[in-house]
This record gives C-alpha cells, structure tokens and sequence, in this order.
C-alpha cells in the first residue's frame, strides 16, 4: 500500500515538472509581450530580465499553495486515497490542456485551469461519495467550497471587461499627451509619465508580489501597508524628477527603463502568484502523503485530510527548484515564442496578414463601432476633432523605426502599467484575478485606442480577440470535464488506470512537440532562404506557383474521376482541399502591401508582374471552386450520372492532367522558350472541351433527359477552359517576373536550396 502512493507522489512531482515547462510556456505572453512587441531591448535582455523576476518572484513566492489544499472543495471531508485521486487527475488533465493551448499558440489561463480542473475532479469524487453513502448527511455541495468557486467565475467576466476597458482609456490619454511623434513630445510628458509608471510598478509589487510572502515576516508587511502611500509619493516625486533630468540632459531613454522594469514585476509576480498553478497540487499531495504516514493509520479510506486544513509552508528548495526550471524553460520554449506571437498580431499597429478570419460578430461590432464614431465627430467642435486626429495620426507622424516593431514603447509602458495596477487592486480587495486575462484584455484595450484596429483590420483582430476569450472558456468547461472524467477512471480502475493514462499523456505530448517542432522548423527553413528582399520574394513566389499548379492539378484529376466513380466523401475532401488553397492564396493577396515594400525603387516593374502572378493564383482558385462544388453538389443531392459521354470525359481529363505536367516542366526547368507550345496545348484542351460540350447540348436536345447532369457538365467543363486560360496566364507572368529581377540583378538559381 504505502509503495503505491510513493509511486503516485513521484508521478506528482514529475507531472508538476512537466506542468512547469507547459505552464511557463503559456503564461510567458504575460510578460514577455510588451518588451518584445516593442523591441525595447534584444530578446535575450528581454529573457534575461524575465527570468531574474520569475527566479526572484519564486523564491519569494507567497506560496497562494492553500487553493490546491482548500481553496475549491472542503478537504476534511474527503480520505486519504480520494485526495490523491483528486490531485492525480487535476495534474493529468492540467499538462494536456495546457500544451494543447501551446501548440495551437494561443494564450489560456493556468489558473482558471487548474481551478476547474481541481473543481472537476473533487465533483467526481464527491458524487461517488454521496451516492455511496449510507446515511445520506452530506451532498455535493458540502464537499465543495461554492463561494470560492463563484468567485473565481465572476473574477473572470470582471477581469475581460474590465482590463479591456481601463486600458483602452488610459492608453487614450496617454497617446493623446504623447501623440506618435514621440520625438516631438518626449521633453514635456515622459518624466511625469515615467514616474507614475514606475510608482505603480513599485505598488504592484509591494501589494502582489510582497503579500504573504515566505520571506517577508508579517510586521514588516504591515509596515509596508501603514506606510504605503508616503512610499508612493515620495517614489513618484523622485522618479519623475530624476527621468525629467534625464530626458533632458541624457540620450538615456526611460520608456525604455520603464518597459524592462515593468517586464521584470510582472515576471516576478507571475512567478510569486501562478507557481501554485504548477507545484501547489504535487505538494499538496506531498503533505497529504506525510500527514497519512505520520498517523500511523493503516486505511487510506479512513483517515481524513483534516490535515489539509492548517497553514501552508513551502520548502525554500522547492521554490528555488522551480524558478529554475521556469528560467530555463523560458531560454529554450519555443512554443513559448507561439504564444506571444498571437497576442503581438493582434496588437501590432500595422496591417498585414491577419491570423484570424472575420465573423458575424465580428462585422456586426465594427459597423456599431463605425456609425458611433461618425455620430460623435458629427457632435464634436471641428477643432477638437481636427487636433485629436492629428495626435492620433500614425501614418505621418510615426518615424521610419518605429514603423519596424509591432508598437511603440509608449503604448508598451501603458500596457504594464496598466496590467500592473489592476492586478495590484485587484489582490489587495482579494479578487481571484487571472493575469493572463488581465495582461491580454488591457493589450487588446490599449491596441484600440490606438488605432491600430483600423478599418482594414478591424474585423480580423476582434474576430481574434474573441476566439481566445472563447479560448478562455473552453478552458474552463474542458478543464473541468476532462479532470471529471480522469478522476472517475481512476477511481474505478486504480494503478492500471494510472499507468494507461500516464502513457497515453507521454504519448500525447511527443506527438505535440513533434507537431510544432515540425511547424518551426518549416518556418526557420523559410526565414534562412531568404537571402536579399528581392530574392527572397522571387523565391517565395516560385514556390508558390510550383505549389498552386501541383495543387489544381491534382484536385482536378480526381474531381472528375470521382464523380465518375461517384464518389462522395472523396468530393467532400477535394473541396476542403480548394477552400484552403483559396484561403492560403487570400492570405498572399493580403500581404501584397507588405511584400511589395521589400522591392527597391528600380524594381518596381517586377513589383507590377508580381502582383499579376498572384491576381492569376486567385483566379485558379475560384475557377477549380467552380468545378469542384458543381460535382460535389450533384452527388451530395444524389442526382443520377449519365454515362453517354463518359468515355469523352475521361479522355477529357486525362489530357488534362498531361496538359499540366508539361506546364509544371516548364516551371521546374525555367524552360519558358516552350510557353509557344503550352499556349498550342492549351488550345487544344480548350477545343476538346468544346467539343464534348457541343455534343453535350445534342444529346440534351435529343432526349430531354439528364438536365440535371447537362448543367454540371456544363458548369465544370466551362470553369476548366477558364482554368486553362489563366494557367497559361500564370506562367507566361512568372516568366516576366523572373525575368525584370534578373534585369535588376537578381540572378540566383533557385533551385539551390530546394
């Protein structure tokens, strides 16, 4: 007996390393976001700034260990065994969940996480208990701590909105005194501002990051709380003096300070506060463990974890060992970068590619969003209107460095100062805030104040912002359903359970990694090809055309030989495999701007050609849409097939597929000396078809009957001549392309790194 829960201990503490590595790579977007959006030092300064708060914020980790003991379910009401069952499942579900948010990039909160997942899993148990009790005393509600949980539900609505709303003011005010010619604007306002920011820093941190801390004794936190306000003052009157003396007589830039010292709270108070989310349910385990032992009881079943209940005192050396695990965790994540990039493109104040497409809802706030704001111009003096336009002018006022980062070091300070103050409020009136709710929400605030959701992109980010707060949610209901579930099996099926489930994890997680290891790799090989501007928009766009042909030609053999087999569920992928073709050239289409940005003034001219080869990639698109849905359509409404002219169809399609693998030899051999022949090929497919549809209207006339089929015929016969045209279009545009950047002295071999 006492081997098996020596066994789930260690399985504890090794999902608690795991949970650590996943957990950090989540919640690093926290406080990695802001420095590194603004670039306001190299990453690795960014890095090493975090990790210093993240190692200090663990060794003065005020523990918060007591919701893993009692915070969410009653613990003296539950044995020995069940609380370990309850804390083996909460830890199963937490590094599965967790990673999966990693590996699609998209920020969660551990806490909520581990909240629920702790909450599911004591329901579990305490519906067994209930239904197998004799007495019939106790209920659900009993075993379970309801306020705390009602709380945290209410936290969580308070914090989106709230975060959301305070930042998107604040920044307002602050970008209306800065505008974006920060240049200009600095002398006057970045003293004041630097001095508030940092004072509320230092607030943050005495209020988070002090409270309750194992190295703080509880006369000197009351100190600090007595005198807290002559701190704040004296701080503010001396930081803002010192930075004012700075700007004016130093090339020192304090937003930068401000930026860097505001990564490092919050790091600390990520570390100091979420380090129950990682190890809080390991030690509670650990506790329980030692408490059973202690006893001296024989019967797990019967010794009651009233023990639990007594204050929490964390070993120094656990906490040490965490912080470096985190440090080290943070160094090598790359699922860590994910993360944050998704919170950066939705913040970034240029357009571009969006990461996210646009919804109902999405359309529907933004035309509200519109008709107030032309409602409150039309109310508005001209003047007012006029000089807040002008300090909201981003285009001419931002310089040439600032249009390089994601967004400037003002809105970067507001976006951890404001994170800060919250949190730091928040604690200090014992709300269970999340600070991954926080830190994004008040982002996404400070972004549309900013103007960076701009009419172009308003749609996509909102469409963004809301899939990760749907995210946050899904979080919730999945954590408490899966750590239900796990925890009902492992009560049932004991150590057997226990070992399926534990390599089911590893398993899970190897094929994760191996997922975004391939994804990065990809992306990097991407990155490393890129040797000049130019070249690297030659060899993008050769890939391109090369994929897109291979792409069409495929799906347009096997569109018409399966709706001669009549084949539907093969139809059915062909036209998920043409929606994302589309969408992955709609994707190039948006990034035009960008990608002609990178052409020097003399090349210009292959500027023009490249935006022709991606106009025809489009056109391909829409044409093999147009053949695909007709065929899918037809079997889908299970219409009858005529087979009077299969034979001609056939044929048809097999010269087809000739007719593109001589186009994709051009392609691959540069041979465009052959593009005379490829237009004769074309024309003869084009007269083929032509053919075959003449004597398609024959047989219609003749019979009256397969009207149906006739117009899918039709349909798809017309969209391939079209897809002949603009393929010979494509080629013939590639080959310009190619040809005025060699002109312009980019004479590289492609294929080299292929």
């Amino acid at each position: 007996m006492e081997a098996y829960y020596i066994l789930i201990i260690g399985v504890l503490f090794l999902l608690a390393v795991s949970d650590l590595i996943v957990g950090v790579s989540n919640d690093a977007v926290n406080f990695l976001n802001s420095a590194i959006g603004s670039k306001a030092a190299p990453f690795k300064i960014i890095l090493a700034i975090a990790a210093a708060g993240v190692l200090v914020g663990a060794v003065f980790s005020n523990g918060m260990m007591e919701v893993a003991r009692k915070g969410i379910f009653n613990p003296e009401f539950f044995a020995f065994n069940e609380i370990m069952i309850i804390f083996l499942a909460v830890m199963l579900t937490d590094i599965l969940l967790l990673d999966f948010f990693n590996t699609i990039g998209l920020p969660t909160s551990t806490t909520v996480s581990i909240v629920f997942e702790i909450l599911g899993a004591a329901v579990a148990v305490s519906i067994y208990k209930v239904t197998r009790s004799v007495d019939g005393l106790l209920n659900v509600s009993d075993y379970i701590n309801v306020e705390s949980s009602v709380m945290i539900i209410v936290g969580i609505f308070l914090s989106v909105i709230i975060a959301f709303i305070v930042g998107m003011i604040i920044q307002w005010i602050v970008r209306l005194a800065f505008s974006f010619n920060v240049k200009k604007t600095h002398k006057y306002w970045t003293g004041v501002w630097g001095g508030f920011a940092i004072t509320a820093i230092l607030f943050f941190l005495l209020i988070k990051g002090a409270k309750g801390s194992t190295l703080i004794s509880a006369d000197m936190l009351a100190t600090i709380k007595e005198h807290t306000t002559r701190v704040m003052l004296i701080s503010f009157l001396g930081w803002t003096l010192l930075f004012q003396l700075l700007t004016l007589f130093t090339r020192i830039n304090v937003l930068k300070i401000t930026v860097l010292m505001g990564t490092f709270a919050l790091a600390m108070a990520f570390a100091g506060n979420d380090l129950v989310n990682f190890i809080g349910v390991p030690l509670a385990g650990f506790e329980s463990f030692k408490a059973f032992m202690a006893s001296g009881s024989s019967e797990p079943a019967g010794f009651l974890m009233t023990a639990l209940r007594e204050p929490v005192n964390t070993p120094i050396y656990f906490l040490i060992a965490a912080g470096l695990i985190m440090v080290l965790t943070l160094r090598f994540s790359k699922k860590a970068k994910s993360v944050t990039a998704t919170t950066i493109d939705l913040s970034r104040q240029d357009e571009g590619s969006e990461r996210f497409a646009s919804s109902s809802l999405a359309r529907f706030l933004v035309r509200r969003a519109v008709e107030t704001s032309n409602g409150m111009t039309k109310i508005m003096p001209s003047a007012v209107t006029r000089f807040v336009q002008d300090r909201f002018d981003a285009e001419n006022n931002r310089d040439e460095k600032d249009q390089k980062v994601a967004f400037d070091l003002v809105r970067a300070s507001v976006n951890l100062v404001v994170a800060s103050i919250l949190i730091a409020i928040g604690t200090s009136l014992k709300l269970p805030l999340s600070t991954t709710y926080v830190t994004f929400m008040v982002a996404m605030g400070t972004s549309l104040a900013d103007g960076a959701w701009g009419r172009e992109s308003a749609v996509f980010r909102i469409t963004g912002v809301l899939t990760v707060i749907g995210g946050w949610f899904f979080t919730a209901f999945s954590a408490f359903l899966a750590s239900f579930l796990i925890a009902s099996l492992i009560f049932f099926g004991k150590l057997p359970v226990i070992l399926i489930l534990i390599v089911f994890s590893i398993f899970i997680l190897l094929r994760t990694h191996a997922f975004h290891k391939r994804r990065t790799e990809k992306q990097e090989r991407l990155d490393s090809q890129i040797i000049t501007a130019s070249y690297g928009v030659l060899k993008a766009c050769d890939d391109e055309v090369k994929s897109t042909i291979l792409k069409v030609s495929k799906i347009l053999y096997l569109t018409y030989t399966n709706l001669f087999k009549e084949k539907h569920k093969e139809l059915k992928n062909l036209r998920k495999e043409t929606k994302r073709l589309s969408k992955e050239i709609k994707e190039i289409i948006e990034n035009i701007p960008v990608t002609l940005r990178k052409f020097d003034e003399h090349e210009l001219e292959s500027g023009h050609h490249y935006v022709q080869v991606v106009a025809y990639m489009k056109e391909m698109s829409n044409s093999l849409m147009h053949i695909v849905q007709p065929a899918y359509n037809h079997l889908n409404n299970n219409h009858p097939l005529d087979k009077v002219q299969a034979d001609s169809l056939k044929n048809f399609n097999e010269k087809s597929s000739e007719f593109f693998n001589f186009l994709i030899n051009i392609l691959k051999n540069r041979n465009f000396d052959s593009i005379d022949e490829l237009v004769q090929r074309r024309d003869e497919m084009i007269n083929m078809a032509n053919d075959i549809l003449l004597n398609r209207i024959k047989i219609l006339k003749k019979t009256q009957k397969g009207v149906k089929i006739s117009v899918t015929y039709m349909e798809m016969l017309s969209e391939t001549k079209n897809l002949f045209l603009n393929a010979v279009k494509l080629v013939k545009a590639d080959a310009l392309l190619q040809e005025s950047l060699g002109k312009s002295g980019i004479d590289i071999e492609l294929d080299i790194l292929d």
